[in-house]
């Protein structure tokens, strides 16, 4: 059964190799040897899109630090205090760790202040947080971590190499219909050219 499934292997392999053009076959007509190099262009811009998704990852990631970098200087950075309790916080969508809840802080122009901020799930009352304010002193989202936009760096990186490939798969396929068009115009014509004499020679 292994010598079996080992040469079923070899003439896979075999397969593939003659339809990227490897090899010499007396049978491979101009059409093909056009496919192949059609799908050796494909398989080398696939290979392409590797470092290409590398470099937009990047970008994307150095993009968004850098918002959040000016956000940072922009945005004041304090201690709160929590006045309410999110034990019994229900998350508002599954994952979500985070629950608003009211705090106490003291803003840059040393005012003692409330509002509502961000805190997780289950935080006690009294527990000291961090906030963010704005000049006006008012409670705003915290700027994005630099992990956050290593994150979502990576996953942009991650997603066009495949997007490219389905991409680049589809072109290819779009590519071979007029191929298989002549092909099958190619055969039609020389079993019209075939079919005369051996219809002849089996009577």
């Amino acid at each position: 059964m292994s010598a079996v499934n080992h040469r079923s292997g070899e003439l896979w392999v075999l397969m593939q190799a003659r339809r990227l053009g490897v090899g010499r076959n007396p049978l491979r007509r101009p059409s093909d040897r056009l496919e192949a190099v059609l799908l050796w262009s494909v398989l080398l811009v696939a290979l392409l899109m590797i470092p290409v998704g590398a470099a937009v990852g990047i970008g994307v990631r150095n993009s968004l630090e850098a918002t959040a970098a000016h956000q940072r200087a922009a945005l004041h950075e304090v201690g709160a205090r929590t006045l309410e309790s999110t034990e019994r916080t229900v998350p508002s969508a599954p994952g979500d760790v985070l629950s608003r809840a009211r705090v106490s802080y003291v803003d840059p122009q040393g005012i003692e202040r409330e509002g509502t901020a961000s805190v997780v799930v289950g935080t006690k009352p009294g527990v000291e947080v961090t906030i963010w304010l704005d000049r006006s002193g008012s409670i705003v989202a915290a700027p994005r971590s630099r992990s956050d936009s290593a994150a979502f760096g990576a996953l942009a990186g991650f997603l066009i190499v495949p997007g490219a490939w389905l991409l680049l798969w589809g072109q290819f396929l779009l590519a071979r219909l007029p191929l298989d068009r002549r092909r099958t115009r190619d055969w039609d014509a020389q079993w019209e050219t075939v079919a005369p004499r051996w219809l002849h020679g089996q009577k």
